[in-house]
């Protein structure tokens, strides 16, 4: 049995719940350094709409791909899985403990088990599906989805471009469902994983988003959104918050509607981050203010590795 080089604290959980705030604390409690598992906070000019940690969160601890590339940038999981993997090869010769911490379902799946080894991208296949995205519409894909691979039409995100896109591509690459494709077989990490999720009663949770969305557009959500939408093609943008801007400078709803459905999609979003992350026995759910449990959690979980 090889030695493991050190323990990723992974720290999970639907948007909105106290996530940021807890991996700070844990990351000062374990002088660890944190690296994002968000696939929209990598990217620069997106501080307000991806809630990227705050400047008084970022000087309490070291934290990675946090607005380090630009929106024009192509970012997906099994880049993140490459570079994060170089990274904490680097962080675990310094560290004991490295905390990561986000909402994103895939990302951090890639980390912990890796992805499968799916066909390449195909460049005129995805520029074909971008021009069909553009003319015909998101569900004139997810219709084409379900006819070819109806199993994982019925579990993917159908509102998220990119993820139905990549699907579709799959498919008409290799001929098969994309789902028959995806094996799940855990990659061996040689670094010891403990896995916490911030769990909360649902009304407090749908509350604290709609507050934390009005405070965003508070903070300039508006403007920032303004600033990226000659961009809106980019599939770094195919996201709550900007989405809803975009048809709001449209002129198809009014700003109230546009704030009105960032709230509603975000609840929403919470939703399916809440059953990702409960398929997954690994995870230990906790308020995200019980600091003193979670950490005799994870040190209960170091003395059986």
């Amino acid at each position: 049995m090889s030695i493991k080089q050190g323990t990723l604290i992974v720290v999970a959980g639907p948007t909105g719940s106290g996530k940021s705030a807890l991996a700070v604390k844990l990351a000062q409690h374990y002088n660890a350094p944190i690296i994002s598992t968000d696939s929209r906070q990598v990217f620069r000019g997106l501080a307000i709409g991806t809630a990227q940690p705050t400047a008084e969160e970022l000087a309490a601890a070291k934290h990675y791909f946090i607005a380090d590339r630009e929106v024009e940038d192509e970012f997906n999981s099994g880049r993140y899985e490459a570079e994060a993997l170089a990274l904490l090869e680097q962080l675990f010769k310094d560290n004991e403990y490295v905390v990561a911490v986000g909402g994103s379902g895939l990302y951090i799946q890639a980390l912990c088990e890796g992805m499968d080894d799916l066909p390449e991208a195909d460049k005129e296949v995805r520029e074909r599906l971008k021009q069909r995205l553009e003319n015909e519409g998101l569900e004139s894909l997810v219709d084409e989805l379900r006819r070819l691979d109806p199993t994982y039409a019925d579990r993917v995100d159908v509102k998220n471009p990119s993820r139905v896109m990549r699907a579709l591509e799959v498919c008409l690459v290799s001929g098969k469902p994309y789902s028959e494709q995806r094996h799940g077989k855990s990659a061996e990490r040689d670094f010891n994983i403990i896995k916490i999720a911030t769990d909360m009663p649902r009304d407090t949770l749908y509350e604290r988003i709609n507050k934390r969305v009005d405070v965003m557009v508070a903070d300039g959500l508006v403007a920032e959104a303004q600033a990226v939408y000659p961009k809106r093609h980019l599939n770094s943008l195919q996201t709550v918050g900007y989405r809803e801007m975009f048809d709001y400078f449209d002129g198809k709803i009014s700003l109230d509607e546009a704030i009105e459905l960032i709230k509603r999609n975000s609840r929403h979003y919470a939703k399916r981050q809440m059953t990702w992350f409960r398929r997954d026995a690994e995870f230990a759910w906790f308020a995200p203010y019980n600091i003193d449990d979670i950490v005799r959690y994870i040190e209960s979980k170091k003395e059986e590795h």
